[in-house]
Parts: C-alpha cells; sequence; structure tokens
C-alpha cells in the first residue's frame, strides 16, 4: 500500500502541472492581446485566411472548427481593425466571403507562433505510443474534473471565445473613456 504522504505528494505535482498548462495559455493569451491586440480566436482566422485566401465564411469556420456565429462574430472586429475585407457573392447575395488584407498578412507575419502550434510540433515529434499515452490520461483527468461532456473546439484558450472579444471592446471603451474624461479616471478603468 501507499503510503498517504507519497499519495498527496503525487497529487500536488498532478495540481501543480495542471495550474502550470492553464498559467501557461493565460499568459500566452494576454500577451497576444497585450502585445499585439488580438486574441487566439482571431489569430487563428488570420493565419487560416493568410494560408487559404479567399473562402466562403462557413468554410472557413468549418475549417477551424469554429461556430459560423463565432465566427461572424470575430471577423465583424477583424474588419473593424481593416485586418480582413468582406465581399457578397455576385451570384448568391447570401454568401459572404472573406481575405486577409495587407495589414493583416503584416499583423500575422509579426506575432509569435501559437502556443497550440508549438504543441502540435512537440505531439508530432513524439511516438504513437506516447500520444495515445498523453491522450488517455487527458480524458482520464477531464472526466476526473467532470469535464468529460463539455463542448471545446481545439484553440488553446484562458477564457470562452466570446468573452475575449468582450473584454477587448471593454478594455477599448474604457481607454476612450479615460481619453474623453482625463487622467483622473484611469485607476477607476484599469482592468
Amino acid at each position: 500500500m501507499v503510503s498517504p504522504n507519497i499519495d498527496n505528494e503525487l497529487c500536488d505535482q498532478v495540481l501543480i502541472t495542471l495550474r502550470k498548462i492553464v498559467r501557461a495559455i493565460d499568459i500566452h493569451s494576454r500577451k497576444l492581446v497585450k502585445d499585439y491586440g488580438l486574441t487566439v480566436p482571431q489569430l487563428i482566422i488570420l493565419k487560416e485566411l493568410k494560408a487559404n485566401g479567399t473562402i466562403s465564411v462557413g468554410d472557413l469556420a468549418k475549417n477551424i472548427d469554429l461556430t459560423h456565429a463565432t465566427v461572424t462574430s470575430i471577423l465583424d472586429r477583424l474588419v473593424k481593425l481593416e485586418y480582413v475585407e468582406r465581399t457578397r457573392s455576385d451570384t448568391d447575395r447570401r454568401r459572404v466571403y472573406v481575405e486577409i488584407s495587407k495589414k493583416g498578412i503584416d499583423i500575422v507575419e509579426t506575432t509569435p507562433p501559437l502556443l497550440q502550434e508549438r504543441f502540435i510540433d512537440e505531439f508530432h515529434r513524439l511516438q504513437n505510443w506516447e500520444q495515445t499515452l498523453i491522450l488517455s490520461t487527458l480524458q482520464r483527468i477531464a472526466f476526473m474534473m467532470d469535464a468529460k461532456n463539455i463542448d471545446a473546439a481545439p484553440l488553446l484558450l484562458n477564457e470562452p471565445i466570446f468573452e475575449q472579444e468582450e473584454n477587448i471592446s471593454k478594455n477599448e471603451e474604457n481607454k476612450n473613456y479615460i481619453h474623453l474624461f482625463g487622467d483622473d479616471l484611469k485607476n477607476q478603468y484599469r482592468s
């Protein structure tokens, strides 16, 4: 029988490792927003558009495994930032196409690789049995944390996609408000 102290030490190490993963995702996401003004989903969309050229919104959503509505919401912001251009089909006005702009290409080329891209590269270097072991272990952890039925896209994010978009919008509104009403409000509206 394993002593309770060893059991607790192992459990602590597992929890510490899980926390490190969560923190790495959080730090990467925050740095991307702070340094480039982009969320992870926005950058994923820009990279997908850079790789594929003009594409319908529906096909883009399928390619990156997000809902059409989510992609449309993210595209609204990217269009506003002039990173993406939208056009309607000449033959079917319901069909909308998007493509990355020159400004979008420039920002993509300056951003660091996504955390998930690094993970995917490292994962593919592993032997098949190691990949299977990692998957099995993570599925078991998800079960243990009652997360087995939570729907998730293959994106490493620190918060839900809509919250990331809303937080950026709120931060911009706060900055505009502070700009309009003076420096004395800075401390009140810092995020």
